[in-house]
């Protein structure tokens, strides 16, 4: 297993802005904008990672040719596979029956992307070695990826087309690197409660010195509530940190945060915030919110930090504690949700798409997990429910008692921070509010300044819909979205 800098700052492609970025060509987000964006990050933005998503939309198999003969200067400074890092987000077959065949295609790009790059560098450094497997659910997910580009990627250049012919090795060239890393990503309670689980079953009987891990933070969010996501994190983050102290292997956690807090709150200005929260992350993501609803300045500070800060030791939550407060939260969280699903819908129609890509299914969405309630993808929820006023940080929350926020609090130290944070976006007068959730804020006794002009916007909004008007809500719900520098 090839053995790198490991990066500390992930640029990914998360359609969670309000604001295009100076160099699209429009709102939406095309293949060739995302080529201009991946060499924005790595050299203006100096992200030492950028994710390819390979999976729900149409994906460029030849953007390492593009990058290298687009923006030579940059890449023979900063090396790619070496300084900066290009990772592909590989669609999971077991899943995504219709993308599934992308697979195929995109690991079979690896070896000509290495191709482009030895004639661009004139050395044998791979600029693509590992692939993130989304929705995993077992070590065989994983397995299955690295065997077949061993097997059948790599090990066909030793077969002949014709009988008594030359290899395809002779005919098209070696194909390089031999081996890939196979990155899990774990979006769902039971898998990122098993993550250390499943990683120690992959890691058997093979001699890596590391493993990298990838923990959703915003589909948890969405399937079962605010804290619970919160909690899920720390508690496999802990896991997997002695998992590492019992193996010898080095594991490096990736954390998916986005900006709204329901997401993960990283912005900017909460860097060092978000940072002390996940303390046992190795790589922190930075979603397009934060890359182009910030000031560039702040941008970049916030950037260097991320990349200079060290991943410490992470909390040790006492597990059972947090089980039993997960369980009550998502039921109360859930049924709170299943009620709002036709609003959360109508609004849905009004939230401005950022990135040209299909429909993602989600593993264990609503359609399954909530009796058949259909819900549209974490962002777009999360921008329809703070458009009428009612973060969706504070569903479920009436259900916590003193003693199950004494719980939250020990073991997510920032929850009160965060809350404050969505709360300057609640508006109750727009009465879509579920019973109880006033009273619980004002018992919490957050400080917190509200923002007016946003409420005013969410009013209107909330008008409209009761009024069955359609024009004008899709500015104020970006608008409001403006204020608030995430979309969703």
């Amino acid at each position: 297993m090839r053995v790198a800098k490991i990066p500390r700052c992930m640029s990914t492609q998360h359609p969670d802005n309000v604001n295009s970025p100076f160099f699209a060509a429009g709102p939406v987000l095309d293949g060739e904008d995302e080529i201009q964006e991946a060499y924005y990050t790595l050299s203006h933005l100096s992200c030492d990672e950028q994710m390819w998503d390979c999976e729900g939309k149409e994906a460029d198999d030849f953007v390492v040719k593009k990058l290298l003969s687009k923006y030579a200067p940059f890449f023979r400074e900063h090396k790619l596979g070496e300084q900066v890092f290009l990772t592909l987000r590989v669609p999971n077959p077991e899943i995504e029956k219709a993308e599934a065949k992308v697979l195929l295609e995109t690991l079979e790009s690896i070896p000509r992307s290495f191709d482009v790059a030895k004639l661009f560098y004139g050395d044998g450094a791979p600029p693509i070695f590992e692939v993130i497997m989304p929705m995993t659910t077992s070590a065989a997910c994983l397995e299955r990826v690295r065997r077949y580009y061993g097997d059948f990627v790599i090990g066909k250049q030793d077969r002949c087309v014709c009988q008594d012919d030359i290899t395809l090795r002779a005919w098209l060239g070696e194909f390089k690197p031999g081996e890939i890393n196979v990155i899990p990503l774990f979006e769902d309670k039971e898998r990122l409660l098993s993550a250390h689980e499943i990683t120690r079953e992959y890691l058997e009987g093979k001699d890596f010195g590391h493993q990298r891990v990838f923990l959703a933070r915003s589909d948890p969010a969405m399937n079962y509530g605010f804290f619970s996501a919160v909690l899920l994190n720390k508690l496999a983050l802990f896991n997997l940190h002695s998992l590492s102290e019992e193996t010898g292997v080095k594991i490096y956690p990736i954390v998916g945060v986005g900006s709204a807090p329901f997401r993960g709150n990283l912005k900017p200005e909460t860097v060092e915030r978000v940072s002390k929260e996940y303390s046992g992350a190795h790589t922190l993501t930075v979603q397009s919110a934060f890359k182009y609803d910030n000031p560039p300045e702040d941008v970049r500070k916030g950037v260097k930090k991320i990349c200079e800060r060290k991943a410490g030791k992470p909390f040790a939550p006492e597990e059972e504690k947090c089980l039993r407060v997960i369980e009550k939260y998502s039921e109360a969280y859930r049924k709170e949700v299943s009620a709002l699903a036709p609003l959360i819908n109508r609004v849905a129609m009004f939230v401005p798409s950022r990135r040209k890509r299909k429909l993602h299914i989600g593993l264990f969405g609503y359609s399954r997990s909530m009796g058949g309630v259909s819900l549209p993808r974490v962002i777009t929820f999360t921008a329809a429910l703070y458009s009428v006023g009612l973060p969706p940080e504070l569903l479920g929350v009436s259900a916590l008692s003193d003693a199950d926020m004494d719980v939250v609090r020990d073991a997510y130290p920032g929850v009160d921070a965060d809350l404050s944070d969505a709360l300057e976006y609640f508006n109750p007068e727009t009465g879509f509010a579920p019973e109880g959730i006033a009273g619980k804020v004002a018992e919490l006794s957050l400080d917190f300044a509200k923002s007016e002009e946003h409420a005013e916007i969410t009013s209107r909004i909330a008008g409209a819909l009761r009024r069955n008007e359609v024009e004008g809500v899709t500015h104020n719900v970006l608008r409001a979205a403006s204020i608030r520098r995430f979309l969703g």
